[in-house]
């Protein structure tokens, strides 16, 4: 994860060129975009999950996406339920359960992610 560039990479063993699999678009808050990304989680199919710390969200990039989507968050820094205050660390349980580190706010929420 590359924090400065604002963007997540991926080296292949013995590939020549890094693969950016999530922002890479310059600091900002459209889907294509990250700012000051802190936390990652990769799941067995390969999508990334990126907690967003600068735009107080929590998005996903499935493999190939050129866009994330947001999962929570993305609503304004704040405590409410819906919003998140500097996230940093996350994890996904094998139940499907996000967890968020919400740093500012100084607790760690548990989010189930729905299933397709």
């Amino acid at each position: 994860m590359v924090i400065y560039k604002n963007r997540v990479m991926k080296w292949v063993e013995g590939a020549r060129y890094r693969l950016v699999v999530a922002g890479g678009n310059g600091a900002g808050s459209d889907l294509y975009q990250l700012n000051w990304p802190r936390g990652l989680f990769v799941d067995e199919i390969g999508t990334v999950y990126v907690s967003d710390c600068s735009n107080q969200r929590v998005v996903c990039w499935t493999r190939g996406a050129t866009e994330g989507i947001v999962l929570v968050g993305g609503n304004g820094a704040g405590n409410r339920s819906n919003q998140l205050y500097d996230p940093e660390g996350l994890s996904i349980d094998n139940r499907g359960h996000l967890y968020v580190v919400d740093r500012k706010n100084t607790r760690v929420q548990k989010f189930e992610l729905l299933s397709s």
